[in-house]
């Protein structure tokens, strides 16, 4: 019998100065386990901030959730302890495939609502955060990158809830995939993620972006 899928911690990281966090010399990715009932508007966590406004954070980036299960892969591989909010994620699941969640996808977990609608894209600061040499290369090639979420129903919750896939899309495209495409330009993928009912705009960028490179050769 698979486990049940829940939330095994809600973590959350105030902006902090920081010589190594790029151009802007701060971040808030160190994100620490908070305890008790969690509020989720439609922003983000409660006690939560984000430092680079222009890449992170807003409607369709206002949850981000990675498994531990991933992070215990990581450990193994890196030798290195990677405690829940390691990887700056608001919801550290256990139990539950983050990775295999369909774009669109919608999860009751609390009295919270969310909708799944982007993959984490790795950059220089996630990279100097963990101090690992090649980071950004090696989280984009393994490809498992997590899932932000969009707040559909405010409300609160809390360690220990149960996360309940109460929508998967017919169209079949998981978040992963879709993350994928683009590097190994799959524009046919691409163009069908466009064609998905609420998607985030953020995937018009995206398959420009790669439509660019393909005719450019």
């Amino acid at each position: 019998m698979a486990p049940p899928s829940v939330v095994r911690s809600v973590n959350v990281g105030r902006v902090a100065e920081a010589a190594w966090a790029g151009r802007l010399k701060r971040t808030a990715i160190d994100k620490t386990p908070v305890t008790g009932r969690v509020g989720v508007y439609e922003e983000g966590v409660a006690g939560d901030s984000q430092a680079d406004l222009e890449h992170h954070g807003g409607r369709d980036q206002a949850v981000y959730a990675y498994p531990r299960e991933g992070l215990d892969r990581w450990e193994e591989r890196l030798g290195r302890r990677l405690g829940d909010g390691a990887f700056g994620e608001n919801l550290t699941t256990a139990g539950l495939d983050v990775n295999a969640a369909l774009i669109g996808e919608r999860w009751r977990v609390g009295t919270v609502l969310l909708e799944a609608t982007l993959p984490r894209t790795p950059c220089g600061v996630f990279q100097a955060w963990l101090a690992e040499a090649g980071w950004t290369k090696r989280f984009t090639e393994e490809g498992r990158t997590g899932v932000y979420l969009r707040v559909l129903e405010e409300g609160s919750l809390a360690a220990g809830d149960g996360v309940t896939v109460v929508h998967r899309p017919a169209h079949g495209i998981t978040v992963m995939a879709a993350f994928r495409a683009y590097y190994e330009r799959d524009l046919d993928l691409l163009r069908r993620v466009l064609r998905i009912p609420g998607r985030s705009p953020s995937w018009e960028r995206t398959a420009a972006q790669l439509e660019r490179q393909l005719s450019n050769g």
